[in-house]
């Protein structure tokens, strides 16, 4: 077993790790305590590693929530995205394992695989309040447990505020004693150029659902900001001419949603007014394009 360091100021950087759709960004978001890495229930949402700090008057959480490991699709996307996972792993104090309470499959088992031996390694069974028979979750975890020595086992639910405090608590002796890494105020070391393509790339999968592939993105072309107002100039980026209308809707009436609903996030997360132009592009072949992929802010 990992032994906590001692006593004092402690800060260290933790992964979120664990296949698609088990919750990373969702937890990632309440041990920030703010909405820095979106949520969607498409697979494949979380795109690059997102930091989240949280600092307490003892310690300083530095959170990384990685993509979720892609197995079964190699296109120059999915290899970065891997990549961004891989990376991660070997630069972190302590490691998130993220599994579905109840559920461990062929995918988790590659993700479990690709952890370094001896890292601080939590095993977080997410989503508890999903399973009807809470007596189960302990016998599971244990099973769970025999594949690898965890350093502690953590059912929870990441909508619930006292499971976050509790997961809080049991990360912080793991972390090493330091001096904090950022300012007390600083939520996220991403740009607000990025964090606002994010958002506007959420509205789009949440309002295509199924129906637009995840071979879409969002490219801020110009970001200006005059006073308290923030002028936001936006590409949603799709492959094809019918995922084009996907986005735009009948008389337009989609992108106009997903525009309102980007645009009202930005203005809680900047404080204050955003104007927000939206515009939509096909572009043939993207995600399997290598050097298009870097000119895009991929890894």
């Amino acid at each position: 077993m990992n032994t906590p360091a001692p006593t004092g100021f402690r800060c260290g950087m933790i992964a979120i790790v664990g296949r698609p759709n088990v919750g990373k960004s969702t937890l990632m978001n309440a041990l920030v305590g703010q909405k820095i890495s979106i949520t969607s229930r498409k697979a494949q949402t979380t795109r690059h590693r997102i930091t989240g700090i949280n600092t307490f008057d003892d310690a300083q959480f530095v959170f990384v929530d990685t993509p979720g490991f892609q197995t079964r699709h190699s296109t120059a996307l999915n290899r970065s995205l891997n990549r961004a996972v891989t990376s991660t792993l070997t630069s972190v104090d302590v490691i998130l394992f993220v599994i579905e309470a109840g559920r461990f499959g062929p995918d988790d088992q590659k993700v479990l695989d690709l952890i370094p031996p001896g890292m601080p390694t939590l095993l977080i069974a997410n989503k508890i309040d999903r399973v009807n028979d809470k007596a189960s979750l302990f016998p599971f975890m244990q099973k769970v447990s025999e594949l690898r020595e965890f350093t502690e086992l953590v059912p929870l639910s990441a909508q619930k505020p006292e499971d976050i405090k509790r997961l809080l608590d049991t990360i912080k002796p793991y972390l090493p004693e330091g001096e904090p890494i950022y300012g007390e105020d600083e939520l996220t070391d991403r740009s607000s150029r990025f964090l606002a393509a994010e958002i506007l790339r959420e509205k789009v999968f949440r309002w295509t659902g199924d129906e637009l592939p995840y071979t879409s993105t969002v490219l801020i072309d110009k970001f200006e900001e005059e006073g308290r107002l923030k002028r936001i100039f936006a590409t949603i980026l799709v492959e094809r001419d019918s995922h084009k209308a996907m986005v735009i809707g009948k008389k337009g009436e989609k992108l106009k949603q997903i525009s309102t609903e980007a645009r009202m996030d930005m203005e809680k997360l900047f404080d204050g007014p955003v104007y927000l132009e939206t515009f939509v592009k096909v572009k043939s072949g993207w995600a399997d394009n290598e050097a298009g992929l870097r000119a895009y802010g991929y890894e």
